[in-house]
């Protein structure tokens, strides 16, 4: 029988709200998954407080997630008011700490345990969780070893970009400092055996828990999902995903290139991105623009920006087949929210994904790098669409059997109570 009650998670960069803008800076995936999460412990009967950084004075600081009983998005402010990114929130983390603790006590709340998203939110979930005497858990979501050697470039700019060092020292302290670090894959170990040799940075606390998919929004279109009516082409491969340089969008436009001189008639459309895009982002939004003019592909390449909530299920189960190219892809969620829609997925090999794709047979891995091999897998299903179809029937069985968020919940449930002893 389960001792706990109240669960405190930390996610503490980007933009996180109850019902959130996804593609805005440093806010994709991750807050997803944290909301999911959330939400399928709410189910179990367990109470949780999301807690991240507040930054915006017209956000409330107690903010109830809709229709959910039991979860809150709880702010906490700290360093100046306004954005910053999760490579330089290092230096006001120390300050956030305090303002969390001095909260909770105000507040006279009490947790079971604290559980940290991401390294930013680690550094705090250690200073307290050791302050109150509970149990700390982290999942890293991703990688600084992995991600340093996955975006290669000139070192010292990416440093300067990156904060690397930094990062992959808190990385480790925080792994040997909690109850059990969550990594999403397989392919995130086996990154960090490869990567880093140092013995004291793999202790016996790594578990594997993948993402899940909300399947009760999530799955094969019904009669009513097929008459609705959306503003994209007919035909269409759909690529969704944050704008950064680690996407691989450049990657996709030299093989979609390659695809629409072997097969007329198919559009690509590439959504996700922020309302109000930083530098960082447009400087990619620019290098695919000038790929797009100048391979003439201005009429069948659509950049559709941020995809509001009701139209996430049609865009995916009304595209021929997903792509995500991704250079650096710890797991990829689209991915997942496709498959359970019954979509064919063609995913770079480099991903966390690849632990969830059978190749073909629930799906595609390909390196993006090659345009010629990741134009064959898109031709060939666009050639067969009994392919097309079997291979996207098998791909929405894996997730509805292995995948869903209560599932996920009750394997962190297990865990949490396995180290909370």
């Amino acid at each position: 029988m389960s001792k706990i009650k109240n669960i405190a998670m930390l996610s503490t960069h980007g933009y996180f709200d109850p019902v959130p803008q996804l593609g805005r800076t440093d806010t994709g995936g991750q807050v997803v998954y944290v909301l999911e999460l959330a939400k399928a412990f709410s189910l179990m009967g367990y109470k949780v407080d999301i807690f991240t950084r507040w930054f915006d004075k017209n956000k409330k600081q107690i903010d109830p997630v809709p229709d959910v009983e039991n979860v809150n998005v709880i702010r906490i402010p700290a360093g100046n008011w306004e954005f910053i990114p999760k490579e330089f929130i290092y230096d006001i983390l120390p300050e956030l700490s305090n303002n969390m603790i001095e909260f909770i006590k105000k507040n006279n709340l009490n947790y079971d345990l604290y559980h940290g998203h991401y390294v930013d939110a680690g550094i705090v979930t250690i200073d307290v969780a050791t302050r109150f005497g509970k149990p700390a858990f982290f999942t890293a979501h991703s990688l600084g070893v992995w991600k340093r050697d996955q975006m290669g470039g000139d070192p010292m700019e990416m440093e300067k970009k990156f904060n690397f060092k930094h990062r992959i020292s808190e990385e480790k302290r925080i792994i040997k400092n909690v109850r059990s670090c969550i990594l999403t894959s397989l392919v995130q170990l086996e990154k960090l055996n490869y990567l880093d040799k140092d013995d004291e940075y793999l202790p016996g606390n790594i578990e594997i828990i993948s993402p899940g998919v909300n399947i009760h929004q999530y799955h094969l279109p019904t009669k009513a999902d097929k008459q609705v009516i959306t503003d994209l082409p007919e035909k269409y491969i759909y690529c969704l995903s944050r704008i950064d340089a680690n996407k691989g969008h450049d990657l996709l436009l030299y093989a979609f290139d390659i695809v629409r001189k072997e097969i007329p008639g198919i559009d690509l459309v590439i959504g996700g991105g922020s309302p109000n895009p930083e530098q960082r982002e447009l400087g990619v939004l620019d290098k695919m623009r000038t790929i797009i003019a100048e391979k003439g592909m201005q009429n069948l390449v659509h950049i559709i920006g941020y995809v509001p909530d009701e139209m996430m299920r049609p865009y995916y189960q009304h595209s021929l087949f997903f792509v995500l190219p991704s250079l650096y892809e710890p797991f990829g969620m689209t991915s997942q929210e496709a498959m359970a829609c019954g979509k064919t997925v063609v995913a770079s090999k480099y991903g966390g994904i690849k632990n969830v794709i059978t190749n073909g047979e629930n799906g595609f891995l390909v390196d993006p790098v090659n345009a010629e091999e990741f134009a064959a897998i898109m031709i060939k299903l666009l050639e067969d669409q009994n392919l097309n179809n079997k291979i996207g029937l098998a791909a929405h069985n894996n997730i509805f059997q292995n995948f869903s968020w209560e599932m996920q919940a009750r394997k962190h449930i297990e865990l949490y109570n396995v180290h909370n002893e």
